[in-house]
């Protein structure tokens, strides 16, 4: 079985989902007239205005940080270290490319999310991929097709990758038995996932500013302490992505290959961008300034904050600890943690056990919203069919404390794939939509005006969308 599915990860990896991401990225960067660029000066006041709340909906920043908690997860940590394994130092780099190009993408799938969103029966705002496959492009097949692969990925298999990296971190500092580590975290996720979307995003917004900040911290001290390496790291990180370090080996179209493959199977699976996941939170939010393109905005921060920053402070720390970080484990999370063992002392163990339970935790609970956001979707979103979720995410939790590491990441990559295949399709599809909000948003904002989208300034497009979310939100 791990070969079959080494075997699909090649074939989807190996060329169709690089040349898709890439493809879907540059497209959507040109039709949005290069929006994460023009606006990456903006970011902050962006977060400002994202915390402004609204009837009927998530705020800004709650909605982000819902969509950072699933995208900062064991992907962070195991996955940095693991694509370093594969594709060497230059994986790094084709993970930050990934982000800067995915920012575009995000932009997309998160502000046709928010145009498409609806409310549903106790009146908060719900939406995503499905929602804008079957609106946007009068294909509800589709929008099902995706909801079934999303309900396998963050019903079930993305939960499994999350709880083996604490179960094997937890492991390896403190010798703790994995099942306790699964019953554990099983029965915290079913604390919190009952308090529903709202008290989701509520513990969101203070959890996860404050995990990140605590790793982002960490990296710069311990880089700071050997910060004589850091010019030779980095420019191993830009000769590997190239290849310049092995061209002489003759192992140049080898290692190229393994470092882009590396680096967009690791950076999509923390940023999700393309994916079909963030905008799933994104549409709950209520969003302003009253644009479906403001939302987009805020999204994209998630992505360059995930990559650019939370990604390269664990790449930072495995890369300073030299070949014998990522050389003598097999596991992901071990080689952070043996990798901040050498440059800091024997408390790196359990302090990455600490950063490890904190990202996987949220993701886990993020998850379980992305995952309810679908069943209502489907209509199965019945008290008995959310309590079957709800317990089918803890079960899958117990179960992947106690997987082995490779088949639960090979089977992260192949339904990661089909997602994305199918989201990707959509939003390419409806690209013409971004290009008009896009140019909507940006024209307003030229013109010094507050971005408010007008839907009667635009038939086709209201005619599909849900009476009353755009024309009923409040103006301020």
């Amino acid at each position: 079985m791990p070969d079959f599915f080494s075997f699909i990860n090649e074939v989807l990896w190996g060329s169709v989902m690089i040349y898709l991401l890439l493809g879907a990225g540059i497209w959507f960067t040109v039709r949005s007239g290069f929006i994460q660029f023009r606006y990456i000066r903006q970011f902050g006041k962006s977060l400002k205005n994202s915390i402004s709340p609204q009837p009927d909906g998530l705020t800004s920043f709650q909605a982000l940080c819902t969509s950072l908690a699933a995208r900062v997860g064991s992907g962070n940590l195991a996955g940095v270290a693991l694509a370093i394994g594969a594709g060497g130092p230059g994986a790094v780099f084709w993970m930050w490319v990934t982000a800067l190009i995915g920012m575009a993408t995000s932009f997309a799938e998160c502000s046709l999310a928010q145009l498409y969103k609806e409310r549903d029966r106790h009146g908060q705002f719900r939406g995503g991929p499905a929602w804008y496959m079957s609106s946007g492009l009068g294909m509800r097949w589709m929008g099902v097709l995706f909801s079934v692969f999303l309900l396998l990925a963050y019903g079930l298999i993305f939960n499994t990758v999350q709880a083996n990296s604490v179960a094997h971190a937890l492991r390896y500092a403190f010798d703790f038995p994995e099942w306790i580590t699964g019953a554990m975290l099983a029965i915290a996720t079913l604390l919190v996932i009952v308090t529903g979307i709202k008290g989701v995003a509520r513990l969101m917004q203070w959890l996860v500013p404050v995990m990140a900040l605590l790793w982002v911290t960490t990296s710069l001290v311990v880089t700071a302490m050997h910060i004589g390496q850091l010019p030779d790291v980095i420019a191993t990180i830009f000769k590997a992505a190239f290849g310049w370090r092995e061209a002489a080996a003759g192992a140049l179209g080898y290692t190229l290959s393994q470092a882009l493959t590396a680096g967009f199977q690791r950076g999509m699976f923390s940023n999700e961008a393309g994916m079909g996941s963030t905008p799933n939170a994104a549409a709950a939010a209520a969003s302003w300034p009253p644009h479906p393109a403001a939302q987009g905005i805020v999204q994209m921060i998630g992505v360059f904050i995930d990559t650019i920053i939370i990604c390269s402070a664990s790449a930072m720390i495995v890369l300073l600890a030299g070949p014998v970080a990522h050389t003598n484990s097999p596991e992901g999370i071990q080689i952070v943690q043996q990798a901040l063992v050498n440059l800091a002392g024997s408390w790196g163990a359990g302090f990455v056990s600490l950063i490890v339970i904190l990202f996987s935790f949220s993701s886990i609970v993020a998850n379980y919203i992305y995952a309810e956001t679908n069943l209502i979707f489907l209509r199965f979103d019945s008290r008995k069919a959310l309590w079957i979720l709800r317990v089918g995410i803890a079960g899958m939790v117990m179960v992947g404390s106690m997987l082995s590491l490779p088949l639960v990441w090979q089977l992260a990559d192949v339904i990661m794939a089909l997602m994305a295949i199918t989201n990707l399709t959509a939003i390419l599809l409806l690209s013409p939509v971004v290009a008009l909000i896009a140019s909507d948003y940006l024209r307003q904002r030229k013109l010094g005006l507050k971005p408010v989208f007008d839907a009667a300034r635009y038939p086709e497009i209201e005619s599909q969308i849900a009476p009353g979310t755009w024309d009923d939100l409040p103006r301020q």
